[in-house]
């Protein structure tokens, strides 16, 4: 019996971290969603034209990078953000055109661990899933779940308070005032993304995808 909880009579679904991923019935496309730091990162380095390894990502990501690591292999994955939300729907519009099928799409909001161990809410991936879901509806996909669309409501909401609230969040507090992230970032070669630039909707016009192990841009 299909569980209530797998949003699988959606196409466009929402679920927070690798529980969320596996309680989400198997999407054509998974984007993940970590906006601090890991996909605003690896947007901004493919768009210089870089190739991340997913296997150097986990070093310095424990959430973002551990979603796309646990994906179905027959899953397209997608990095996605408030930096490129409307790029991200863009591409998902592209994959379905290509496949000729009606497509289905786990956004999944990667979250933070606490101190324990466990997955808290992050208010930074509500709003980057959200203005994902909410840029997908705009190109017409938009038989969403409720999780979805809660997201997006909020969004459109708090649109123009994104960057406060980004800034403002615990996970925004946290990596003003530490500088062990941004080392090991910096140690994998990588230049990471400002909080700031992170709440930038729709700054850069550049989605990676998963192939082969790496991220690379969608073409």
């Amino acid at each position: 019996m299909p569980s209530p909880f797998d949003q699988s009579t959606y196409q466009v679904r929402l679920d927070w971290g690798t529980a969320g991923l596996a309680r989400v019935a198997g999407a054509d496309i998974v984007v993940v969603v970590d906006v601090l730091r890991f996909s605003s990162t690896v947007i901004d380095a493919t768009a210089a034209g870089a190739a991340v390894a997913l296997a150097d990502a986990e070093r310095w990501s424990r959430n973002g990078a551990a979603v796309a690591a646990a994906a179905p292999s027959d899953s397209t994955v997608l990095v996605g953000g408030i930096r490129n939300a409307a790029a991200v729907a863009r591409a998902v519009q592209t994959i379905q055109e290509r496949r000729q099928a009606r497509t289905s799409v786990a956004v999944i909001a990667a979250g933070e661990l606490d101190e324990t161990g466990a997955l808290r809410f992050a208010v930074e991936d509500q709003l980057g899933a959200g203005a994902i879901v909410s840029a997908l509806s705009a190109r017409g996909i938009d038989h969403t779940a409720p999780d979805a669309a809660v997201a997006a409501e909020g969004f459109h909401a708090l649109r123009g308070a994104v960057r406060h609230m980004v800034g403002a969040s615990g996970s925004g507090r946290e990596l003003a005032a530490g500088v062990a992230a941004t080392a090991r970032i910096e140690a994998a070669g990588l230049v990471p993304t400002s909080v700031a630039d992170a709440a930038a909707l729709d700054a850069v016009d550049v989605v990676p995808m998963l192939h082969d192990g790496s991220f690379i841009r969608f073409d």
